[in-house]
């Protein structure tokens, strides 16, 4: 995909003035927001979405004939349908509607992987995973006496898929990879590892949390078998996202939760269940939510994802190249292609304490070990601290940042 365009293209003021919170002050202090891995901020019109859909058209979706319930299912489904063109996908079908990749991860984990497991069986991932993309697979691979296997990465933070492919052995039933680091911000090649999955007949869960926000993602086009995503992370509200399978996949899976509206129809001596996806979504859903998703979408069509990616590159290049300035100051993550994310510490300075500190500044950034134990353990630390940027954000709050982390470091020093 050709993203190469002028970051003129995005008139960043007036996107600011989309987003409400962005305007706010931190402590005395204008807030810089860079803690985007996190969560995004919302636009407008996703808070107005939502606040119109409780003020004017709520109700439960595929339970009733009223208007009412007709408009409130319509929305609902219209989310579901904006989705699967969001993702290229070759049918709205392919679409489970989840609370986010963690949902989504685990329906995968026990509907589809479980039941194929035996005694001696792996699961591969890598070492630069997000929890979620590995703790689901240790649940059910002790249940089953299998085990999971982590690929190595490289001190640049980029995954080495020579090595990743080597462990592709017959013993492994599925191979599990996120889209972008949310520690590291690498861009992992996947479709080179969906092709190298398929012609050893394993399948592929790609976790695409982290680049859906930043990239336009095209699933037919990967090759995967299945891409998890949330939308808190992509300007909807939290408690949404989905699970793009292939159709085979998801007539095979059993339903995993248990409920109203996954069923055909329910007697003692037996159970039919709807087609997918309506067979893994039990329950009463986060409606309002979806119809913010809907809008999320919207908004990201309404920029293009062209302009996006250039703006958050040229971001992410001056705020690296500004963070170099600081002195003993270390950047985790190097890799030749990444989303503006970026992690780092400063010698002689815990990463909680610069957060705390950087906060009374405005500037918001994460501390810790972002759901990625394994990786703190690949670069020997317990922690960092990680600027995650957005494409609302501007060159003037990575100056204002950077004045910050260096009087902060005063402080400590």
């Amino acid at each position: 995909m050709n993203m190469q365009t002028s970051a003129a293209a995005l008139d960043i003021q007036r996107i600011r003035a989309d987003f409400p919170l962005l305007s706010r002050s931190v402590h005395g202090k204008p807030l810089v927001y860079f803690d985007n891995a996190n969560t995004s901020q919302k636009p407008a019109s996703v808070i107005e979405a939502v606040d119109q859909h409780y003020r004017l058209h709520n109700a439960n979706v595929s339970r009733a004939v009223h208007l009412l319930g007709e408009e409130a299912t319509t929305a609902y489904e219209g989310a579901r349908d904006k989705l699967a063109k969001f993702v290229n996908a070759t049918s709205r079908n392919e679409l489970v509607l989840t609370s986010g990749t963690t949902q989504a991860t685990n329906l995968v984990a026990y509907s589809y992987a479980l039941p194929r497991l035996k005694p001696g069986d792996a699961i591969l991932t890598t070492v630069m995973e997000h929890h979620a993309n590995i703790v689901p697979w240790q649940l059910i691979a002790q249940r089953a006496g299998a085990t999971v296997k982590a690929a190595p990465i490289n001190e640049r933070g980029e995954l080495i898929v020579e090595r990743f492919v080597e462990m592709l052995t017959p013993d492994v039933k599925l191979a599990c990879v996120t889209h972008v680091s949310n520690v590291l911000g690498t861009v992992n090649p996947i479709r080179e590892i969906a092709r190298e999955c398929r012609k050893r007949g394993i399948a592929l869960l790609v976790d695409g949390s982290q680049a859906v926000p930043h990239r336009p993602v095209d699933v037919q086009a990967l090759g995967c078998d299945f891409y998890a995503f949330t939308g808190h992370k992509m300007l909807a509200p939290t408690g949404t996202g989905a699970l793009w399978a292939k159709k085979e996949h998801l007539a095979d899976m059993p339903p995993f939760f248990g409920g109203g509206e996954m069923i055909r129809e329910v007697r003692f001596d037996g159970t039919t269940f709807a087609e997918p996806p309506h067979k893994f979504e039990a329950g009463t859903p986060n409606i309002a939510g979806f119809v913010g998703l809907g809008a999320a979408i919207d908004y990201y069509q309404s920029l293009g994802f062209e302009a996006i990616h250039a703006h958050e590159q040229m971001l992410l290049a001056y705020a690296t190249d500004r963070l170099r300035e600081v002195p003993g100051l270390r950047i985790f993550g190097e890799a030749a292609e990444k989303e503006p994310v970026i992690s780092f510490l400063v010698e002689g300075a815990q990463a909680t304490d610069l957060a705390t500190l950087l906060d009374l500044q405005g500037v918001a950034v994460r501390s810790g070990h972002h759901c990625a134990h394994p990786l703190m353990q690949f670069y020997g630390v317990p922690a960092t601290l990680r600027a995650s940027l957005a494409f609302y954000n501007t060159r003037e709050e990575v100056d204002a940042f950077v004045e910050a982390l260096v009087k902060v470091r005063k402080l400590l020093m």
